[in-house]
């Protein structure tokens, strides 16, 4: 059995479409699960108008969903050839479309957006596009059966960001799913959306759809993730700093999480856990170049002599320091500052102490205002915005000698703010500023990686 997430770029018009199919043909004797997202830029138009109906513009968000129905509409025409069906879905797409239209007025009429409403809202493209990409493929002779993801995909009710009931999950999704696969059926469902026990749409946060398909793997013991995108694969370094970049053949499960965290788009942050603990393989493969062999990410890869496999970066960041003599010798001071960051939900990336102060960084800075004046209380606080982390990323790190040399070496023009390294053997992480991210990648990329070394592992990306 193979997992087949598609991307909303994979999906894009019907051309994108037609390639999916294509793709997932291939896969017919495999018992294909294809888990889609919806149409590029969909969400996005849907929070969008949102946020217009929340500013009291109503005609301006229905303006924008009914541009956004008109691409769906345009989809349909340029797929379907059977007129009568065409006018069934564009009839319920209307129906769907109106609901939103209510409820966008409904936000106007309040002058209030609740996470609950959002989620209501940003459910809809993957509805909509799972039920084209289903009846196509049925019309097309496949034997095919959408399964609604809110029926299996149960989560807790934190809207906008909701946790999975793994239990549930694993029970109800081998309850709906297995049977229409052992009939030899194409099963179409949902990335990035459920629902709570009692049926409430809820979505899994932004890039969900990545972890919807490792959540989906996991419960169904599948034999393969593969994860079609819009990339070759997992690269070297973003190709759009570093032009010379490769792609990797294989990597680790710990390797590709490093990566996913410290910014690397190829993967939602989240996604590979569930894969992780079933050590279910992940491919990572490009659906404008279906030829390429992509990237495959596996528990216990192949040893390799690569030192560093990959260069990531994260714009956006905010370093906070926090000194105070009070921390010297004194035992509770770090539980102090870290219930303070828990009480306000917000994650902290990379830390750094001393005797008498801590650094630490943090990609959310809406509840910044509340910390610092809580943090204030029992220590001085001095607040860097617009910094950026830099991490290299390789397995062989910790057994080869001369590797922090050669990073500061190739960073020897640029300032490093802070460092991180301890708390992960495959990981250095450096904090800069961020207006010299994209020297910082692309020398570090041309000390580890130009020429590129002469090993296997290592793979010229498609054109």
């Amino acid at each position: 059995m193979v997992i087949m997430k598609f991307g909303g770029t994979s999906v894009e018009d019907a051309r994108a479409m037609e390639n999916v199919i294509r793709i997932v043909a291939k896969e017919e004797s495999h018992q294909p699960v294809v888990v889609l997202s919806a149409i590029a830029g969909a969400t996005n138009a849907l929070l969008k108008s949102s946020a217009i109906a929340l500013e009291g513009n109503l005609d301006a968000a229905h303006a924008e969903l009914n541009a956004l129905l008109d691409r769906h509409v345009t989809l349909l025409e340029n797929l379907l050839k059977d007129r009568s069906e065409i006018q069934q879905l564009i009839l319920t797409f209307r129906r769907r479309f109106d609901e939103l239209k209510t409820l966008c007025q409904g936000v106007a009429i309040l002058g209030e957006l609740t996470n609950r409403s959002l989620d209501a809202l940003a459910s809809v493209g993957e509805q909509l596009s799972t039920m084209i990409l289903s009846r196509t493929m049925a019309e097309r002779g496949f034997n095919v059966e959408l399964v609604d993801a809110r029926r299996f995909m149960i989560t807790n009710d934190q809207f906008a960001s909701a946790a999975p009931n793994f239990e549930l999950i694993h029970r109800m999704a081998g309850d709906l799913l297995l049977p229409p696969l052992r009939l030899g059926k194409i099963v179409i469902t949902q990335g990035f959306i459920g629902s709570t026990a009692k049926g409430i749409t809820t979505t899994l946060g932004r890039g969900g759809s990545d972890y919807s398909a490792a959540i989906i793997g996991a419960a169904l013991n599948a034999d393969e993730i593969q994860i079609w995108t819009d990339v070759d694969g997992v690269l070297t370094a973003d190709p759009r700093i570093a032009p010379a970049a490769k792609k990797l053949k294989i990597i680790s499960f710990r390797e590709a999480s490093e990566l996913a965290y410290f910014g690397a788009k190829v993967l939602h942050p989240s996604t590979i856990l569930p894969a992780v603990e079933k050590n279910i393989p992940v491919v990572v493969l490009n659906s404008k170049h279906p030829e390429s062999t992509g990237t495959r990410i596996v528990g216990d890869p192949p040893k390799s002599n690569a030192v560093v496999k990959s260069i990531a970066s994260k714009k956006g960041i905010t370093v906070i320091n926090i000194q105070s003599t009070r921390m010297l010798m004194a035992y509770g001071f770090l539980s102090s500052i870290f219930s303070v960051f828990q009480r306000h939900k917000t994650a902290v990336d990379l830390v750094s102490t001393s005797e008498v102060a801590v650094s630490l960084t943090i990609d959310n800075t809406a509840n910044l205002e509340q910390i610092e004046e809580e943090l204030r209380e029992f220590s001085d606080v001095t607040v860097f915005p617009n910094k950026a982390i830099v991490c290299v990323v390789g397995e062989q790190m910790r057994a080869t000698a001369g590797v922090v040399d050669r990073v500061f070496r190739a960073l020897n023009n640029i300032n490093v703010i802070m460092i991180s390294q301890g708390a992960s053997e495959i990981n250095m992480s450096l904090v800069i500023e961020e207006d010299f991210v994209t020297r910082a990648v692309q020398q570090l990329h041309k000390e580890f990686f130009e020429p590129v070394p002469e090993l296997d592992l290592f793979e010229q990306v498609d054109a």
